[in-house]
Protein backbone atom coordinates (compact mmCIF):
# COMPACT_ATOMS: atom_id res chain seq x y z
CA UNK A 1 0.00 0.00 0.00
CA UNK A 2 1.19 3.29 -1.07
CA UNK A 3 0.70 5.95 2.11
CA UNK A 4 1.41 9.00 0.17
CA UNK A 5 0.50 10.88 -2.63
CA UNK A 6 3.78 10.27 -4.39
CA UNK A 7 4.43 6.92 -6.46
CA UNK A 8 7.73 7.36 -7.84
CA UNK A 9 6.27 4.62 -10.54
CA UNK A 10 3.88 6.92 -11.89
CA UNK A 11 6.90 9.28 -13.55
CA UNK A 12 6.36 6.29 -15.58
CA UNK A 13 3.28 6.93 -16.90
CA UNK A 14 4.29 10.23 -17.55
CA UNK A 15 4.12 9.41 -21.64
CA UNK A 16 0.05 8.30 -20.76
CA UNK A 17 -1.33 11.80 -19.86
CA UNK A 18 -2.74 11.50 -23.68
CA UNK A 19 -5.38 8.86 -23.18
CA UNK A 20 -7.84 11.07 -22.42
CA UNK A 21 -6.89 13.70 -24.48
CA UNK A 22 -4.09 12.80 -26.50
CA UNK A 23 -4.65 15.81 -29.13
CA UNK A 24 -3.59 18.33 -25.97
CA UNK A 25 -0.80 15.72 -24.91
CA UNK A 26 0.82 15.49 -28.70
CA UNK A 27 0.86 19.48 -28.72
CA UNK A 28 2.67 19.78 -25.12
CA UNK A 29 4.98 16.99 -25.65
CA UNK A 30 6.19 18.37 -28.90
CA UNK A 31 6.39 21.71 -27.28
CA UNK A 32 8.11 19.65 -24.60
CA UNK A 33 10.92 18.33 -26.47
CA UNK A 34 11.19 21.77 -29.22
CA UNK A 35 11.91 23.21 -25.53
CA UNK A 36 14.54 20.65 -24.45
CA UNK A 37 16.55 20.52 -27.97
CA UNK A 38 19.97 22.43 -28.12
CA UNK A 39 19.32 26.10 -29.42
CA UNK A 40 20.72 29.62 -27.88
CA UNK A 41 21.14 26.97 -24.54
CA UNK A 42 22.46 23.69 -24.79
CA UNK A 43 20.30 20.73 -23.62
CA UNK A 44 22.69 20.47 -20.44
CA UNK A 45 22.40 24.09 -19.97
CA UNK A 46 18.38 23.58 -20.20
CA UNK A 47 18.67 20.35 -17.90
CA UNK A 48 20.39 22.03 -14.70
CA UNK A 49 18.23 25.13 -14.94
CA UNK A 50 15.21 22.38 -14.85
CA UNK A 51 16.50 20.72 -11.85
CA UNK A 52 16.40 24.51 -9.97
CA UNK A 53 12.70 25.05 -11.47
CA UNK A 54 11.49 21.25 -10.05
CA UNK A 55 12.44 22.74 -6.67
CA UNK A 56 11.13 26.44 -6.94
CA UNK A 57 7.71 24.32 -7.74
CA UNK A 58 8.37 21.09 -5.66
CA UNK A 59 7.53 18.90 -8.27
CA UNK A 60 8.64 15.38 -6.88
CA UNK A 61 8.98 13.70 -10.38
CA UNK A 62 10.47 16.47 -11.42
CA UNK A 63 12.98 16.17 -9.00
CA UNK A 64 13.70 12.88 -9.70
CA UNK A 65 13.82 13.35 -13.51
CA UNK A 66 15.98 15.96 -13.47
CA UNK A 67 18.69 14.83 -10.97
CA UNK A 68 18.95 11.81 -13.34
CA UNK A 69 19.01 13.96 -16.72
CA UNK A 70 21.56 16.68 -14.94
CA UNK A 71 23.54 13.68 -13.47
CA UNK A 72 23.66 11.93 -16.50
CA UNK A 73 24.25 15.41 -18.35
CA UNK A 74 27.82 15.62 -16.52
CA UNK A 75 26.68 18.01 -13.73
CA UNK A 76 28.26 17.40 -10.36
CA UNK A 77 26.45 17.20 -7.17
CA UNK A 78 27.81 20.63 -6.34
CA UNK A 79 26.43 22.44 -9.60
CA UNK A 80 23.31 20.63 -8.62
CA UNK A 81 22.98 21.47 -5.45
CA UNK A 82 23.75 25.33 -6.18
CA UNK A 83 21.64 25.13 -8.45
CA UNK A 84 19.34 23.96 -6.33
CA UNK A 85 20.74 27.17 -3.66
CA UNK A 86 19.81 29.64 -6.18
CA UNK A 87 16.21 28.35 -6.94
CA UNK A 88 16.28 28.55 -2.46
CA UNK A 89 16.91 32.01 -2.95
CA UNK A 90 14.95 33.16 -5.74
CA UNK A 91 11.99 31.40 -4.10
CA UNK A 92 12.73 32.69 -0.86
CA UNK A 93 12.89 36.35 -1.93
CA UNK A 94 9.49 36.16 -3.74
CA UNK A 95 8.02 35.68 -0.58
CA UNK A 96 10.01 38.20 0.98
CA UNK A 97 9.42 41.16 -1.85
CA UNK A 98 5.71 40.18 -0.96
CA UNK A 99 6.03 41.35 2.55
CA UNK A 100 6.09 44.74 0.77
CA UNK A 101 2.49 43.88 -0.13
CA UNK A 102 1.82 43.71 3.57
CA UNK A 103 3.42 46.33 5.14
CA UNK A 104 1.96 48.86 2.70
CA UNK A 105 -1.64 47.09 3.66
CA UNK A 106 -0.89 47.66 7.60
CA UNK A 107 0.23 51.31 6.94
CA UNK A 108 -2.88 51.70 5.11
CA UNK A 109 -5.21 50.37 7.95
CA UNK A 110 -2.65 51.99 10.82
CA UNK A 111 -3.37 55.65 9.30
Amino acid sequence: MNNNYYNSEDLKKFGNVGEFQKNLADKFFDYYGEVFKDSELTAREKSLIALAVAHAVQCPYCIDAYSSDAYEKGWSEAQMMEAVHVACAIRGGASLVHGVQMMNKVKEIAM
